[in-house]
């Protein structure tokens, strides 16, 4: 069943899907594709493995996994016009929902997921999901938005994001005006609700090992990542 985030999630990258690239990559201040890159190299999968890349969007991830990593890459998403705009790269697509993935158990030798969380209702459940068409001792990553901690950067943070994020995202679109307007908000929230050493502890109550946090450009993208358990 398609949830309210899901459909938020849908709404709000139709509106931006002709233009996504280039505007996340100036937003984020040139920190987005460093934050996927991150996520990629510490994916531990072999060459031609075979990964699923959730929530691929326009497919970045997925052609970076490809690229860096030589790995066959099945890339799912619920936006129709955002895998429109992934079609022609070197990845199969699929459409369909993290919380129901259209795969067999131990599926995949690896998963890696991009800001997916915020956009579910049952984080827990999400994550169950994922690992259920994870391989044993396969491998998963994933990038999400985070907080400073330092106060001074933690500051200069609230600025961008509450008032010169909305206001530079307007100049490009009306849908990236939108998404100007609720990522900070957003970002927030879900940092309130799953703050890393929660978001750690998800990941091991759904059969991760060796899960690892890696906070970047002062704590603003959070990459983590894991093995699943041999058994469960």
């Amino acid at each position: 069943m398609t949830t309210d985030r899901n459909l938020l999630a849908r709404r709000m990258f139709e509106g931006i899907s002709d233009t996504y690239d280039w505007p996340a990559q100036l937003l984020s201040l040139g920190q987005y594709g460093r934050w996927r890159r991150c996520a990629v190299d510490r994916l531990q999968v072999t060459d031609d493995a075979l990964v699923l890349d959730v929530a691929t969007g326009t497919g970045l991830v997925a052609r970076d996994l490809v690229s860096r990593r030589g790995a066959r890459v099945i890339g799912l998403d619920l936006t129709f016009a955002m895998l429109d705009r992934a079609r022609g790269s070197n990845i199969a697509l699929v459409s369909g929902r993290a919380e129901q993935l259209p795969f067999p158990d131990a599926s995949f030798d690896g998963i890696v997921f991009t800001y997916l969380l915020r956009y579910v209702n049952d984080a827990a459940a999400t994550l169950d999901e994922l690992v259920r068409v994870l391989r044993p001792g396969g491998a998963m990553a994933s990038v999400e938005f985070g907080i400073p901690t330092n106060g001074v950067a933690r500051a200069g943070w609230s600025i961008y994001a509450m008032h010169l994020l909305p206001l530079a995202s307007s100049v490009i679109s009306p849908g990236w005006k939108e998404v100007g307007r609720f990522l900070g908000p957003s970002i927030m929230s879900f940092n309130e609700s799953f703050p890393p050493p929660v978001l750690e502890h998800l990941w091991s109550g759904a059969g991760m090992q060796d899960v690892r946090m890696r906070r970047l450009t002062f704590g603003a993208g959070v990459v983590t990542w894991g093995t699943k358990v041999n058994a469960r």
